[in-house]
């Protein structure tokens, strides 16, 4: 089978390559040659690893070894975006429910997403929710940065799910109880939403 390409965004380009999904980081011309490779091989490589500890706490591509520094060979995951089915499935409080308890997991063992989306979530034949695109993701323990990933997952569903996108995150942050940090990141949250409020308004 050829190479398919199946997306491209600012940072990769996603491609389909028999059986497997290769997320390749072109270089940018517009950057020097130099920094563009240490960029490229350094966010391929944090990328990577995040995954590869994502997997031992939800579930996520596979990541299979490729002899390429800017690119990475996952698995082909068969589902569907949850941004064009979450508001007409029966158990959609359910799911988002079941966001909300994955996410706990990944900030307990600060992994921050960094785009979380239901765009980047899947939702497989078997019921099982799949996390994809760790490009903006890194590590980190700090309260703020785990407040920060649940505030962008707010605003990402009010711009997709309109009718119910405050239903949704309500029922996410009951899943999210099961975090070790949940009062103070709540806490945050809330500052987090305040200081967005009052940047709007200025």
């Amino acid at each position: 089978m050829q190479e398919k390409i199946i997306a491209v965004g600012a940072e990769a380009v996603l491609i389909e390559n028999n059986g497997f999904i290769i997320k390749r980081r072109n270089s940018k011309k517009y950057r020097y040659s130099l920094l563009d490779e240490r960029l490229r091989k350094q966010r391929t490589k944090r990328e990577k690893k995040l995954i590869e500890k994502a997997s031992k706490l939800v579930r996520v591509p596979k990541i299979f070894e490729l002899d390429d520094k800017y690119s990475i060979k996952m698995e082909l995951i068969r589902g569907k975006k949850l941004s064009e089915c979450l508001d007409n499935l029966p158990n959609r409080m359910q799911i988002c429910e079941e966001i909300g308890k994955n996410i706990a997991l990944l900030h307990d063992n600060n992994i921050i997403h960094g785009d979380l989306t239901t765009a980047n979530i899947l939702l497989l034949e078997e019921g099982a929710l799949c996390f994809i695109d760790f490009g903006l993701g890194f590590e980190s323990s700090k309260i703020e940065d785990k407040a920060v990933d649940l505030h962008l997952l707010k605003e990402a569903l009010k711009a997709r799910h309109i009718y119910e996108y405050d239903v949704f995150f309500k029922k996410i942050l009951e899943g999210y109880r099961f975090s070790k940090s949940y009062e103070e990141t709540i806490r945050r949250l809330e500052k987090v939403e305040k200081r967005g409020r009052y940047k709007g308004a200025v």
